[in-house]
C-alpha cells in the first residue's frame, strides 16, 4: 500500500465526549496517532462543534459541546493534535463536510483509517461516508469507544459491518506495518 494514500482520522475525542465507557480509549488512541506520526503518516482531527437551534439541539435536545472546555481535544491528545496534518471543525457527524471533503480529495487520500468517539455514530458516519465516495474505510475497533457504554458500541460495530463489509473493522494490530510499526517491546510493557 502506498503510504501517502492513507490517513488516520481521530474522530471527536473531545472533553465532553468522555465519560467513564469512552476514557479508556484515549491511551489506544495516543499509542495509535504517536506511532503514526513516527513513522510519518497523516493525520487528520476532527471537532464536533454544536450550536444554538442546530438539528442536534432542536430534535434529540442534546445542547453540550457548544463552547470550551467541552469542545476541545482532550488534553492527553492535544500536543499530538498541534503536529497533525489538520485539525478540522464540523456541525455534523461526519468527517466529510465540504471541507472535510475537499481536505480528502486535496490528499489524494484512499484509505482512511478512522478512530474515536462515538463508534455508533460520528466514527460510523464518517466510514459510511468514506464508502460511498468509493474511498476504503478500515474502522479500527479497539480504538473506537461511545460514551453510552460497551453495548451501544458493539451495536455501532455491528452496523458499521453491515454497511461497510465485516472485513473492514480491525483492530490496531492488524493495520499493516508499512503504517505503523510495532511499538518497542518498552512501550508495550508499559502499556500493558
Amino acid at each position: 500500500m502506498d503510504n501517502n494514500k492513507a490517513v488516520l482520522i481521530v474522530v471527536d475525542a473531545q472533553n465532553g465526549f468522555i465519560r467513564e465507557p469512552s476514557k479508556p480509549v484515549i491511551p489506544v488512541i495516543a499509542d495509535l496517532v504517536s506511532r503514526w506520526q513516527e513513522n510519518g503518516g497523516d493525520v487528520v482531527f476532527t471537532r464536533y462543534l454544536n450550536y444554538p437551534g442546530s438539528p442536534f439541539e432542536r430534535m434529540i435536545h442534546w445542547t453540550a459541546l457548544q463552547d470550551s472546555p467541552q469542545t476541545d481535544i482532550v488534553s492527553d491528545l492535544l500536543p499530538l493534535a498541534r503536529r497533525a496534518t489538520a485539525v478540522l471543525d464540523k456541525t455534523i457527524y461526519s468527517l466529510f463536510s465540504d471541507e472535510g471533503a475537499e481536505l480528502v480529495e486535496q490528499h489524494g487520500w484512499t484509505d482512511l483509517y478512522i478512530c474515536g468517539i462515538a463508534t455508533e455514530s460520528c466514527v460510523l458516519k464518517t466510514a459510511v461516508d468514506a464508502f460511498e465516495r468509493d474511498l476504503t474505510p478500515w474502522l479500527l475497533e479497539d480504538a473506537s469507544a461511545s460514551h453510552a457504554g460497551s453495548a451501544v458500541h458493539d451495536a455501532g460495530i455491528l452496523v458499521a459491518s453491515r454497511f461497510i463489509g465485516v472485513d473492514q473493522i480491525i483492530k490496531t494490530t492488524d493495520v499493516p506495518r508499512s503504517l505503523l510499526p510495532e511499538s518497542s517491546s518498552a512501550e508495550r510493557a508499559h502499556a500493558g
